[in-house]
């Protein structure tokens, strides 16, 4: 390859942001459906007789692309209401410094706001305030700090001033305002500020006055020494007097309970009635070895750091967590079974068990043994596995199997001390670890969740007693749930319209009747204001980085744009809005859902260069209509169509967005869809959009980078260059609770390994491959492509290969010139080769 690299640029185009980002929000919902192409201005490129050298020509420069991103204009990372409702809060990063401040912005102005000081930030980081069953007090946590508000008169009092780190806060029924901090569970009379601890607990034996003798010869002694026969009955004195005054003297601290010796906590929750804790917990146990570490060359004192790491999938081993429920008023403790969960001694994995043992000549016999059992971990949720009901005389608890193929909505009977199960959700493949999010009406026993059982994440209502209904239906993705006060609608977030556009919608509960509430067309979050009138909209395109916006609670209502973060110099640069395409699939009856960035001229002289990019993650959406995680790729992008390059952003199977049986299409073979979709994304482009099929190349990171191993090793003839960024090589070595869910344990289901593992096809390489890896990456470690290359380098692929390495950077490259130095290279590639 050369070692010099030109200047790279994008023509000045004659049709502005404002332009594309106008066009986009004159769109109606009624003219977008899920099988309609979605296609956004494309700008038109002008040609140029000579590259312009800096951006101040009026062009963006790849070294502009890879800058750090504050000359886009710093947007709004984060936004809550303020409590009076009439203003919003949210953070931007300071311009040049990794601080963020808060800005308060009032619903009525024209500019962004002003900045809170940092004297203020105690009453205006107030994101997640809860308030009492009549609304007289609102109360949240600053930095360690308890703080409440009195509604009626305004004022604001601190509640506590020490280090205890509270959580969990919650108004008790009796009006008190309870907290955890450590082992246990405080209220605080907000009108008075007393304090007292409600219950705590412990990791260790019982205490007991005397130990009673281990062996004869401690028997022995205790009967002939008189000393020791009396010194002991003297502490088992001390101790019953003690026992018997915490028991009946009530200004005393209750004792605590004792749980499992050598065990530690994983999540507890206190009834809103204050009776009772419910608590989940395991056996200690360290999730990695002495030997996972990962070697930093490049440190503050100039000598090699060994970095502790993260497990592989390989090592991990299954366990369970173990439920009690604590009352506190009788002062007892109940262990809760799992022994009644539906399907809880089902081999779920029997056939994949007899496939394996088949392939090494064995018989499997199934087993009827336990499954383990944990609180289920949603990967996208803030909320606890475990939620009470408002009046403490509920609580439900969702649950998970270790092996990833079971969920159970369990409520608990608390007379019987039983777990009951009022809804499992079982696939064959795995639960996914989104769209769980489930929990109580207010003013009913009726519980509400999300549930993918149709194939798509949809909305549910169950009574205690009673059947489930379902409030929404469609092939559409449901996530997001605001439930209003008086139970009567819920707030979501959809797809809808199009699978790649999000809207606010609202449901009622009675009847299930569905309400657009935004016509936005791109990626859009909300939150509902305290009254529940207005919507905080957090909105983006293709072209456009998130705002925030506001707009009263109600279909058709106007939207105002409250912040204006963009800077002037991203706005001259006019881009090409990608358009969103269906791609017909070869394998399956939905399309592929790709984006597309197109000269304005592609359709005239030679066929066309290619490229198509991979997103990371797997389960992850990119062809939507909002602004990207990856900007600097549609920089990028961008700049490769101004130079005549057609691009690709596939969303191929086990891309977020599309169901559960998009998502689960890769169970047990990764890599084999992904590549069948890609090659139906190179046959649109030679048809659609006049590209040479002997001059596409392909790229991506981390999943993309898996990828692109895949592509080039298993259908080398697919492109002819490609580059892996930070990839996956061996999903042995990759962590368990991504890799588990996809293939199995490696133990159990090697079958599923080693077909979904790039090394064991590493011999299909003929084509120009780039990996590009950063040393100290704690998600893929760079030991991956250490293993590859060695496994090339003994193939003899000498001339098919290089190599780039970035001695500080982990998974998400954090300084410019990195993201330069990895872009000048991946341009560099397909310049030489395509």
């Amino acid at each position: 390859m050369q070692t010099t690299c030109k200047k790279l640029v994008i023509s000045l185009l004659t049709t502005s942001l404002f332009a594309c980002a106008a066009t986009q929000d004159n769109q109606t919902s009624t003219s977008v459906s899920p099988y309609t192409n979605v296609a956004p201005v494309v700008a038109t490129a002008q040609p140029t007789t000579s590259a312009p050298t800096s951006a101040d020509d009026g062009v963006i420069t790849l070294e502009q692309a890879m800058a750090d991103p504050d000359w886009i204009g710093r947007q709004p990372e984060s936004a809550w209401w303020g409590l009076d409702g009439k203003s919003v809060f949210y953070t931007r990063k300071r311009e040049g410094s990794v601080v963020r401040d808060t800005w308060q912005r009032p619903l009525s102005g024209n500019d962004n706001g002003t900045r809170v000081g940092l004297n203020q930030l105690d009453q205006a980081s107030v994101d997640g305030a809860i308030s009492d069953a009549s609304h007289a007090f609102t109360a949240w946590e600053f930095e360690g700090n308890l703080f409440a508000r009195n509604n009626a008169t305004g004022k604001v009092m601190q509640l506590t001033r020490d280090n205890q780190q509270p959580s969990q806060l919650q108004f008790l029924t009796d009006g008190r305002l309870s907290y955890r901090a450590s082992s246990g569970f405080y209220a605080i009379d907000v009108t008075t500020g007393r304090s007292e601890m409600l219950v705590s607990w412990l990791f260790d034996d019982a205490p007991k006055g005397v130990k009673p003798a281990e062996d004869m010869l401690a028997e022995e002694q205790q009967k002939l020494i008189q000393v020791i026969a009396k010194r002991r009955a003297d502490r088992q004195a001390r101790f019953d007097y003690q026992q018997t005054l915490q028991s009946q003297n009530a200004s005393m601290t209750a004792a605590p309970f004792y749980l499992p010796d050598h065990h530690e906590l994983v999540d507890a929750r206190l009834s809103p009635d204050g009776r009772y804790v419910l608590l989940a917990e395991q056996e200690s146990q360290s999730f990695r070895k002495d030997t996972d570490i990962m070697p930093n060359y490049v440190t503050d004192d100039g000598r090699i750091d060994p970095v502790k790491a993260r497990q592989r999938v390989h090592d991990a081993k299954p366990f369970s967590q173990y439920l009690w429920l604590l009352d506190i008023k009788q002062g007892a403790q109940h262990a809760l079974s799992y022994n009644n969960l539906p399907g809880i001694n089902d081999d779920v994995l029997a056939s994949v068990k007899a496939e394996n043992a088949k392939a090494k000549g064995e018989t499997y016999t199934p087993n009827r043994l336990p499954r383990d059992i944990q609180l289920l971990e949603d990967w996208y949720w803030s909320q606890s596995a475990i939620q009470w009901h408002s009046d403490g005389k509920q609580v439900a608890i969702m649950l998970e199997a270790w092996d990833n193929k079971d969920r159970w909505l369990v409520t608990v009977d608390l007379t019987k001390n039983k777990l009951v199960t009022q809804h499992r959700l079982h696939d064959d493949a795995w639960v996914n670890y989104d769209f769980n999010s489930f929990g109580w009406m207010h003013n009913s026993e009726t519980l509400y969740y999300l549930s993918e059982q149709t194939g798509y994440s949809q909305l549910y209502i169950k009574p205690l007693k009673g059947k489930e209904k379902a409030l929404t239906s469609g092939e559409y993705e449901v996530n997001g749930l605001t439930l209003t006060k008086d139970d009567s609608q819920f707030y979501f977030k959809g797809n809808k319209k199009h699978p790649g556009i999000y809207e606010i919608y609202r449901v009622t509960t009675a009847d299930g009747k569905l309400e657009q509430l935004t016509d936005l067309n791109g990626m859009t979050d909300y939150q509902l204001s305290p009254d529940e009138s207005k919507l905080l909209l957090t909105h983006s395109k293709t072209t456009l980085p998130p705002e925030l916006y506001v707009q009263d609670a109600k279909a058709g209502a106007e939207v105002s744009r409250l912040t204006n973060t963009v800077s002037d110099k991203f706005k001259a640069l006019p881009w090409t809005a990608p358009q969103v395409v269906k791609v017909p699939s070869s394998h399956t009856k939905q399309p592929i859902f790709a984006k597309v960035y197109l000269p304005a001229d592609y359709q005239q002289g030679d066929a066309r260069r290619a490229v198509i990019f991979n997103h990371g993650a797997g389960y992850l959406q990119n062809s939507d209509l909002g602004w990207s995680g990856y900007f600097r790729e549609f920089m990028f992008h961008n700049m490769l169509a101004q130079q005549g390059y057609v691009v690709m952003d596939m969303d191929y199977r086990a891309s977020k967005g599309y169901g559960r049986d998009w998502r689960t299409a890769i169970y047990r073979h990764m890599g084999k869809p992904e590549i069948e979709d890609l090659a139906d994304g190179v046959n649109w482009l030679v048809d659609n959009a006049n590209v040479d099929r002997k001059r596409v190349g392909t790229y991506g990171g981390s999943y993309g980078g898996f990828m692109t191993f895949m592509a080039l090793f298993t259908a080398p003839d697919l492109f002819q260059a490609g580059a892996a960024l930070r990839p996956v090589s061996d999903w042995a070595h990759y962590n368990h609770g991504y890799t588990s869910n996809i293939l199995n344990m490696p133990q159990v289901d090697p079958i599923a390994y080693r077909r979904s593992s790039p090394i064991y096809f590493a011999e299909g390489l003929k084509k120009p491959l780039l990996i590009n890896s950063p040393m100290v990456d704690s998600n893929v470690f760079f030991e991956d492509s250490v293993r590859l290359v060695q496994r090339l380098i003994e193939l003899g692929k000498t001339d098919y290969f290089e190599t780039a390495i970035f001695p500080m950077e982990n998974h998400g490259f954090v300084e410019p010139s990195s993201w330069l130095d990895e872009y000048r290279r991946i341009y560099k590639l397909f310049e030489q080769n395509l």
